[in-house]
């Protein structure tokens, strides 16, 4: 059931997309943070102009939602819905540009949570009341009976086995699920005292698939556009590092130097390919595993996606030495951006909601200034009304050094393929066994089975995401077309693995920092 919204634009994205663009255009304007306060307060009454609600059931109620995603766009924490406050309260904290938001990442608006029932079995309009009973007599707990010849569930008996639903001849019992529950892999959401998702945050591992699969716009996660904008504003040396699965999610034909010109006119002093660090973890990992595997670990993981990476240490701890320590893409690119510019920030630009977690980490503040998903980038485009595919290309003949295995990090498989090509390359003799997962809840299951000694000797990759990096819950684009634009990228890299990547005994060099 997840995922089903995916690609489709709703009214839900349009509100989403508007609130970032008004944070960016206010961002983007020369104003005391008394004005910007005054602005944001004022926000929601030009988001949902007029006095009939249009989605819910109160005007009140749609401002009320839209000023918490107001707040969390800001990087601001929810408000108390018991306490009265200004949309701008604490608006001080989200000025500077040195900012970082206070955890919790993803967050749920209560008021806007429709209290969806989860797993529950429920006997619909198509049952027929035939004679043959088959749910009555498969149930362990006697929870079904007929009344007026339609069955009926005693859900104070039903122990959400499901078998049921599985002999229903008519296909007349269904199993309700929360969207949100069931996009997430780690079983994170769970129903609070009134009926609502709450989020266990010791299981969360911030993947956001929660928040593009929420029907009611209930979940949203923070952002630091406004800090990126107003560090670009100071003029500062913000370095736009993008990640590989960038090409195509704009439009047009994924014109490289259209879109590396867009980013310029928009503020960034320039940009970096995130597939240069990608190439770097590729030759870390693939040494590692030729080191380690078999004989000081049973089998090695592959680190580049945060998700997966935090899914493995929260759920099979006695595993986690074998997750690969290599530093991810994002943090070797960053670490090569600031040693030719040590006074630059850098804002990396991609799908992932757990990328904004990863930066937030102590041992990365120093490399990784900022973290933007490609729909935050697309609200500052919109804002400062640049159409990328009308501008003139920049020369991107510095974006030859990545690999086409580099580039390919964004779509399942390309990680473990990108390292099985280096230890081909090195070593032809050596073989390399592979398993995959995507979709935290396949990852998991993945990982249960190499804990169980399924999987010795083989090189394993996790992606959080169903599909890879190209379905983040910041994405723009469907998935398949994503998928098939970085693919099409991938292979005009004039350089195909790793080991040909000229940056790749300098990139080596930035490991021991």
């Amino acid at each position: 059931m997840a995922d089903t919204m995916r690609g489709v634009y709703t009214n839900l994205t349009e509100i989403r997309r508007k609130v970032f663009r008004e944070v960016a255009r206010i961002a983007y304007q020369d104003r005391t943070d008394e004005e910007t306060g005054a602005e944001l307060d004022r926000l929601p009454y030009d988001i949902i102009p007029g006095e009939v609600a249009t989605y819910r059931e109160s005007i009140f109620l749609e401002r009320a939602i839209v000023a918490q995603r107001i707040r969390l766009a800001m990087g601001l924490s929810l408000q108390d819905v018991d306490q009265p406050d200004h949309i701008s309260a604490g608006l001080e904290a989200a000025c500077g540009t040195e900012s970082y938001y206070e955890p919790p990442l993803v967050n749920i608006i209560k008021f806007a949570c429709n209290g969806c029932q989860d797993n529950v079995y429920k006997v619909g309009k198509y049952c027929q009341g035939c004679l043959a009973h088959p749910c009555r007599e498969i149930c362990p707990k006697g929870a079904i009976s007929f009344k007026n010849k339609k069955a009926l569930i005693d859900q104070e008996k039903c122990i959400k086995c499901g078998r049921c639903f599985s002999v229903c001849p008519y296909h007349a019992i269904h199993h309700h699920t929360r969207p949100c529950s069931d996009a997430c892999g780690m079983d994170a959401i769970r129903t609070d005292e009134h009926g609502r998702a709450d989020i266990d945050y010791d299981k969360c591992v911030s993947c956001g698939q929660c928040l593009v699969n929420c029907p009611f716009g209930a979940i949203a996660d923070k952002s630091q556009i406004f800090q990126v904008i107003r560090a670009i504003r100071a003029g500062e040396e913000v370095i736009a590092a993008v990640a590989p699965a960038f090409v195509g999610q704009y439009g047009g034909k994924g014109e490289v130097g259209k879109l590396r010109a867009a980013l310029v006119t928009i503020g960034f002093s320039s940009v970096e390919e995130v597939a240069l660090g990608a190439d770097l973890c590729t030759i870390q990992e693939a040494h590692d595993f030729m080191d380690e595997v078999p004989d000081k670990l049973p089998f090695m993981a592959t680190s580049c996606c945060p998700a997966w990476a935090a899914m493995a240490k929260k759920e099979f701890p006695e595993q986690a030495e074998c997750i690969s320590m290599a530093l991810t893409p994002m943090v070797l690119t960053a670490r090569l951006i600031k040693s030719k510019h040590p006074n630059a920030r850098v804002a990396f630009i991609g799908p992932c909601a757990a990328k904004k977690l990863e930066a937030r980490r102590r041992t990365i503040r120093s490399e990784v200034d900022f973290v933007l998903t490609f729909e935050e980038v697309q609200a500052m485009l919109d804002t400062v009304g640049v159409e990328y595919t009308k501008l003139e290309p920049e020369d991107t003949s510095d974006f030859q050094e990545a690999s086409e295995d580099g580039r390919s990090f964004a779509v399942a498989g390309g990680v473990a393929q990108a390292v099985v090509n280096l230890i081909k390359d090195e070593d032809p003799d050596r073989e390399v066994k592979v398993e995959s997962a995507h979709g935290l809840r396949e990852c998991r299951a993945l990982l249960k089975k190499a804990a169980k000694g399924a999987y010795d000797g083989y090189l394993l990759e996790g992606m959080g995401c169903p599909g890879g990096c190209v379905a983040g819950a910041g994405t723009l684009r469907p998935i398949q077309k994503s998928t098939a634009m970085v693919k099409m990228y991938a292979k005009r890299a004039p350089k195909k693995n790793a080991n040909e990547n000229s940056y790749s005994d300098e990139l080596k060099n930035l490991i021991k920092e």
